[in-house]
């Protein structure tokens, strides 16, 4: 999980840490978003709203250079339902843990040029600089905690398809026409003789 952030240069909730002054016993922050903020991130991620979002997250110094972050989420998303479109509400609680190291090069596709993901869970992310943005980390880490497919309790697939015509009875279905029949037709007729 790069720091990569908008066309701007800024998270929709930009927390940045100074490495460099973290001390050995490391930092605990708290992120408490504002009502703009939610609405941002609401908008980059597809959500019908975030009306709560927050964070708690430490940032500690490990041997080795590794810096280490975990944390637990906490909200309310608002999500389309992907059957109806009715609003859907997910509540958040969620723990989270990464890890950062300098001098790690992202595995990158020789094709395309796209960053490989690590089957270990808990590799390294590679760190550029001496500033750590806690706040996109916890906006990706809410995409991640987002349900990709949000439904509505209770709803089928059925009760959104459109009912068949002429009442809850199916009717018989037609026979199908075969392409060749009109060329069966055609090796049936009696030919005329020359």
């Amino acid at each position: 999980m790069s720091q990569d952030i908008d066309k701007t240069g800024k998270s929709e909730i930009e927390r940045l840490v100074d490495l460099e002054k973290l001390g050995p016993a490391g930092t605990a922050l708290e992120i408490a978003t504002s009502e703009s903020e939610r609405a941002a991130l609401a908008k980059r991620f597809g959500f019908l709203g975030l009306p709560a979002f927050s964070a708690r997250m430490t940032v500690d110094r490990k041997p080795g250079g590794r810096i280490v972050v975990e944390g637990r989420l906490k909200g309310r998303i608002v999500q389309a339902c992907i059957l109806s479109l009715d609003p859907v509400t997910q509540e958040l609680d969620d723990a989270f843990r990464l890890v950062f190291a300098e001098d790690v090069d992202e595995e990158r596709d020789p094709e395309s040029g796209e960053a490989l993901l690590n089957a270990n869970g808990d590799a390294p992310e590679p760190l550029t600089g001496n500033m750590l943005d806690v706040g996109e980390i916890a906006a990706e880490q809410l995409s991640l905690t987002a349900d990709p497919y949000p439904r509505r309790p209770g709803i089928k697939l059925e009760d959104v398809l459109p009912k068949p015509k002429g009442g809850a009875r199916r009717a018989a279905p037609e026979p199908r026409r075969h392409p060749f029949a009109g060329l069966a037709a055609l090796r049936d007729k009696p030919r005329r003789d020359r």
